[in-house]
């Protein structure tokens, strides 16, 4: 049986028995076609809003590179705003029901209830996410192009509010159908414990309610505020409330990403899971703490008491580090295990070594592993601290850190599994398949590169962020930041480079949507899996701990070596700010 009422192109269609399901010759699972499509249908439309916020990252660097100084400030605010909102929420958000959708109901082999609900909240959140850009693209005074945070008092168009909060309700009914489906599966198996990618979801699904209570209550305050229903807005207030959905989405962004991690290194990799016990521990962990990381966002904040800054930005922001550590262990750890099951962990890296890095989804995910820990984990560990916060906070080392933590981990996982649906559930071979082993080398070295100069040029010369021009002029002052130019300069040409990197993203993945061949029998395994099988067929029934894994052991005292590395030079530079004397 072919066909969905989502049909469109053939792009939803794929060979399904006559009560809707399918065995994936990749995974083995049992797939229902309702969940397959929906699944489709949030992450075809999270590609579109990438597409629309990538446009958008040629015209904001172009801007910052003040050597070509592309747009005037009113209309950078405008172009940073639509290139915020898209690439941090909404292809963001897309994708995360998506993966909501494949690692509960289609990893569970489940079909997805109440599939009107479905379509009715990717129709809400479609609607929403127009009226946010219509509103920001025609923003005029004494409106404010709202950036990412729409800070109060700064006023934004009502439309504006209007669209994240039907945005926020579109997510909401959008993820009831995943809510419904765990529901039964527990009632159904009482007993049974869910997998872990299933539970990495959950836990992702339980964040994101958080974000999204947030996210409503601070947009209908502000919402109110417009309309003149009520009078006057707290500043302070919002700001504290606006970080409930500000840094909730991004945390979001981090389960939903290490979930990722282990269903593609597990499929593509091999890779074996070293304790689930302790991988669900860490997830747990990110229930209690992640969201209290939170705080280094206010810690400029004057109302804020002293108290509540060490609490939240020390032992309550150790919680979720330490959880992340146990993944970036648990990960690497996992794939050396698994691979040397499979006879392929000679020597110290032979695991890696022998990886099959010419799989643009296996390198994908990988580099994504390595530069989330040592560009966006480090950083974002180093700028909580309370006192060397003082100086990341509103610098251009601040954006650095974004690019680190959502291009160079969320947005680089996300992209690898669009690439592997692509060819499981979209059932198409990668067209330009040398340009797409290539692809994942040439994003992670532009954007990487880009990264790191915008950490610098902010820890360095203290250049502040959301601004179009401060190298040759300041307005008001005569202080320059002359200096930073050949910095901003590297910066520039690694930036457009990203920009072509990600481009190269889109024609792979939109040429192996309307272009691709079909795969045929068994070819899809042949190509994703490691050996061609999900299972190792020597020594299957050993246990994971019988195989060694002192690479990843090495490879974590470098992580932590760099870290302290990073740590100490981030308290010098912060000593360097004044003198301590008698």
């Amino acid at each position: 049986m072919n066909a969905s009422r989502l049909d469109v192109l053939g792009l939803f269609d794929h060979e399904y028995d006559d009560d809707g399901w399918r065995t994936c010759s990749v995974t083995g699972l049992e797939i229902h076609s309702s969940t397959e499509n929906y699944a489709k249908l949030f992450g075809l439309t999270a590609v579109v809003a990438l597409l629309v916020g990538g446009l958008f990252a040629i015209t904001v660097p172009l801007t910052r590179w003040e050597l070509v100084g592309l747009l005037e400030p009113a209309d950078f605010y405008i172009h940073l705003s639509m290139h915020a909102w898209n690439l941090l929420i909404f292809w963001m958000v897309f994708m995360e029901i998506s993966i909501l959708y494949v690692g509960g109901p289609l990893v569970l082999g489940r079909k997805l209830p109440i599939t009107t609900v479905a379509k009715a909240g990717w129709g809400t959140m479609v609607a929403g996410a127009v009226l946010v850009n219509y509103a920001i693209w025609t923003t005029t005074p004494p409106d404010q192009a709202p950036l990412l945070t729409a800070y109060a008092p700064l006023p934004s168009a009502p439309l504006f509010y209007v669209g994240a909060v039907v945005f926020l309700l579109g997510a909401t009914i959008a993820a009831l159908p995943f809510f419904l489906s765990m529901w039964q599966e527990k009632r159904e198996n009482p007993g049974k414990t869910l997998p872990l990618v299933a539970f990495g979801a959950f836990v992702t699904s339980i964040i994101a309610v958080q974000a999204i209570l947030g996210g409503l209550a601070v947009f209908t305050y502000a919402l109110l505020w417009r309309v003149e229903i009520i009078s006057s807005i707290d500043a302070s207030v919002y700001r504290h409330v606006y970080w409930i959905v500000g840094h909730g989405t991004q945390q979001i962004n981090l389960v939903a990403m290490i979930t990722v991690w282990y269903f593609l290194t597990h499929v593509v990799g091999g890779a074996e899971v070293v304790s689930e016990k302790v991988s669900r521990t860490a997830f747990i962990l990110y229930l209690f703490f992640i969201n209290l990381g939170a705080a280094h966002h206010l810690l400029s904040e004057p109302v804020v008491e002293l108290g509540w800054r060490l609490f939240n930005t020390s032992y309550a922001f150790y919680g979720a580090a330490f959880a992340s550590m146990i993944h970036a262990f648990a990960i690497p750890a996992g794939l050396e295990a698994g691979r040397r099951k499979r006879g392929k962990g000679g020597g110290l890296f032979g695991w890696l070594t022998s990886a099959p890095w010419h799989n643009p989804v296996f390198s994908s995910v990988v580099l994504s592993v390595i530069l989330f820990g040592f560009i966006g984990g480090i950083t974002g560990v180093v700028m909580g601290q309370l006192q060397l916060n003082m100086t990341w906070q509103n610098t251009f080392a601040t954006v650095g850190h974004f690019h680190g933590t959502v291009v160079l981990g969320t947005t680089f996982a996300f992209m690898g599994l669009i690439l592997f649906l692509l060819q499981t559930s979209f059932d198409r071979k990668l067209a330009l398949p040398r340009l797409a082993s290539l692809w994942p080398y040439l994003f992670a070295s532009t954007m990487g590169i880009t990264a790191l100069m915008m950490m610098y040029v902010g820890l360095l010369y203290g250049v502040p962020r959301r601004v179009a021009e401060v190298v040759e002029n300041i307005p008001g002052t005569e202080f320059n930041l002359v200096a930073a130019a050949p910095l901003f300069n590297v910066f520039g040409v690694f930036a457009m480079l990203a920009v072509v990197s990600g481009a190269l993203f889109l024609v792979i993945a939109l040429a192996t949507l309307l272009f691709g061949k079909r795969n045929g029998d068994g070819e899809a395994a042949e190509r994703l899996l490691p050996d061609g099988t999900l299972k190792p067929e020597g020594g299957a029934s050993d246990p994971v701990h019988a195989y060694e894994m002192r690479g990843t052991f090495v490879l974590t005292l470098v992580f932590m070596g760099v870290f302290v590395v990073t740590w100490a030079l981030n308290w010098y530079l912060l000593s360097q700010l004044w003198s301590i004397g008698l």
